[in-house]
């Protein structure tokens, strides 16, 4: 998963870099493409309302010169609230493009919601023809200002052409102002604006015809060098010096129309050029997606290659590891306990790459040397517990020949004081036959001692309690009598006597040791406890685990000696030995011995009276 995780992330840049080239040009070749419905839904409805605005300026004006015009101005105004709600409607399909196109559109509303006041004004007598003027300028200001907002396009050169012929489409508005400014005569202040306004669209001409194509100046051209364009120059200077022309609206009104048709053209060829470069974006986006597309399907086909072929390696070379660790070592550990001989085949993983040769071959030679290890550890336990078994098999003879000499002086001494010195000399003995037998068990081999018919479970505690160094603590209490199998005596004896050793050596040595027994539903169980200071949870928990899985016997803790000689009897023979905490503080150790170990009393033994708790003593 680290493999294909490294090479996830470079796939996944490439991935989100081609998701990213192919949104930009896509994107760039939308937006050329809703140039066309831009110019539908705002740029010619705004045109159109210009244009109507511009001549209900030019008759208000007329209108505030001759009252006769007042039929023309309301069919005028009719038709410009026809050109304003189209306006509105249209707008409304497209202005929500961009946060500034909403702003600039609902700035020309709040402009048109004006057309009422400034038409009051007008009806009431209460504007003058330059307060008049101005009002319709700003009407038309904002309408031009959305027109610069919206030409904004990715394609430069139709950014370019469209804002000149936007700047001549606002000389044309600059005309239609001096048009109305123009009709009479003008005071100081309206001929100081008249010769603003002729010298600002002088400047826009010539600044646009300059930059602009020559399929869309060509036009342009023609009109400021026709005569009636030269004529209306001189009309402008003359108004300018304070005269009054004749032929003034005239003049102007078929310039306008003429500027209004060549703007309107000029605007409709950008829009129709927007479309053949959308397409070659569209054309070129395609390319390079197409090709991006394919450079990142080659690479995630060949780095899902390499990847995969590498993690097979790396997880043929696991299983392999894994195989030594679990098998094949435990195996060989086994084998060798068991005295077998080993042949461990050498770990081979097929593979490519150098470095996994290299760490398979090291596996190898790791496991090869595990098993020189565990073949010199399997030698060294064997000579430890061969050790172990000679030992105390020398001293279990001694130790024999020892106790009948000890029973033959007990049996012709006569002085009290001599024989409990007797006594208590064999009590020794026996303590040190059961260390003797200890070492056996450690070794792996059988003990000597065993019975071969059934031993009351009463009489194995006494002969367990007599085992103990401190056996006049040891309380046992009546039992039932059940019998136990011959062949499991002696070690159930070994087992109890060294839970009861445990018991009266981590207890004060005035508190007694309890033992009982009972019959269990799966056979029968005896209790050794003790009043000492007990033990923790955590201990009790490792004791127990110890107690369930026999571990192997380490030389190093020889202190738990009997915890090794406990375990490895209750494993022989499928006893259970659990530890638990007592109700006096200490600890409890209790024994279930398996039903098939356990046989009924003898029905002819005869009724004996109730045995009373007894204390183990040995002397005369």
């Amino acid at each position: 998963m680290k493999i294909i995780g490294l090479l996830l992330v470079p796939l996944a840049s490439m991935v989100v870099l081609w998701g990213v080239i192919t949104a930009v040009t896509a994107t760039e070749s939308l937006e050329l493409r809703q140039y066309k419905t831009v110019w539908t839904n705002l740029r010619l409805p705004a045109y159109k309302l210009i244009s109507e605005i511009q001549r209900e300026r030019l008759v208000s004006a007329q209108l505030l010169h001759d009252a006769a015009e007042k039929p023309a101005v309301n069919a005028q105004r009719l038709r410009t609230d026809a050109a304003g709600d189209a306006f509105r409607q249209l707008s409304g399909n497209s202005k929500d493009r961009s946060e500034e196109i909403r702003t600039q559109v609902d700035a020309v509303y709040t402009q048109l919601d004006r057309l009422d006041a400034i038409r009051g004004e007008i009806d009431t007598g209460l504007s003058d023809r330059l307060h008049t003027v101005e009002s319709y300028n700003g009407i038309v200001d904002a309408l031009f200002g959305l027109h610069r907002r919206v030409a904004l396009i990715d394609d430069i050169p139709i950014y370019e052409q469209s804002r000149l012929v936007i700047d001549m489409g606002y000389a044309k508005e600059l005309l239609t102002r001096e048009q109305a400014l123009g009709i009479g005569r003008a005071d100081a202040a309206e001929r100081r604006l008249f010769g603003q306004l002729v010298g600002n669209r002088r400047f826009l001409l010539d600044q646009a015809l300059a930059d602009l194509d020559p399929a869309l100046r060509d036009p342009q051209i023609a009109l400021i060098t026709s005569p009636g364009y030269q004529r209306m120059r001189m009309m402008e200077d003359q108004i300018v010096a304070g005269g009054t022309p004749r032929d003034w609206l005239a003049t102007t009104e078929s310039l306008a129309k003429a500027f209004d048709e060549a703007q309107l053209r000029a605007s409709a060829t950008l829009n129709e050029r927007a479309d053949p470069i959308a397409d070659q974006v569209l054309a070129r986006a395609f390319l390079l997606a197409g090709t991006a597309l394919a450079l990142v399907i080659v690479s995630i086909a060949f780095s899902l290659r390499m990847g995969t072929r590498l993690s097979k390696e790396l997880a043929a070379l696991r299983l392999a590891a894994l195989e030594v660790a679990e098998e094949r070592l435990p195996a060989v550990v086994a084998k060798l306990r068991k005295g077998e001989k080993v042949e461990i085949p050498e770990l081979k993983v097929a593979g490519t790459t150098t470095e996994i040769d290299d760490v398979g071959q090291a596996f190898s030679t790791v496991q090869q040397t595990a098993v020189e290890a565990a073949v010199g550890q399997a030698q060294l336990s064997e000579g430890v517990g061969h050790v172990f078994r000679n030992l105390a098999r020398r001293s279990q003879t001694l130790l024999h020949r020892q106790r009948i000499q000890l029973q033959d002086m007990q049996h012709r001494a006569t002085d009290p004081e001599a024989l409990d010195d007797l006594f208590k000399l064999d009590h020794l003995t026996t303590r040190m036959r059961r260390h003797a037998e200890g070492l056996i068990i450690l070794s792996g081999a059988t003990p000597g001692r065993g019975w071969s018919r059934p031993v009351p479970l009463l009489d194995v505690v006494r002969g367990a309690a007599a085992e103990v160094e401190d056996y006049q603590r040891v309380v046992i209490e009546p039992m039932p009598g059940q019998r136990l199998a011959g062949p499991v005596v002696g070690d159930m004896i070994h087992l109890i006597a060294e839970l009861i050793e445990n018991a009266t050596v981590y207890s004060p040595a005035h508190t007694p040791v309890i033992v009982r027994g009972e019959a269990a539903a799966r056979g029968f169980a005896i209790e050794v406890e003790d009043r000492g200071f007990g033990m923790s949870a955590e201990e009790l928990a490792d004791y127990n685990e110890r107690l369930a899985s026999p571990p192997e016997f380490d030389l190093a803790d020889s202190d738990r000696l009997g915890l090794f000689v406990v375990s490895r009897l209750a494993a022989r023979h499928d006893i259970r030995v659990t530890l638990r905490g007592s109700p006096y503080g200490g600890t409890t150790a209790i024994v279930l011995i398996p039903e098939e170990h356990v046989a009924e009393p003898e029905a002819e033994a005869p009724e004996s009276e109730p045995v009373r708790p007894m204390r183990v003593v040995r002397s005369d």
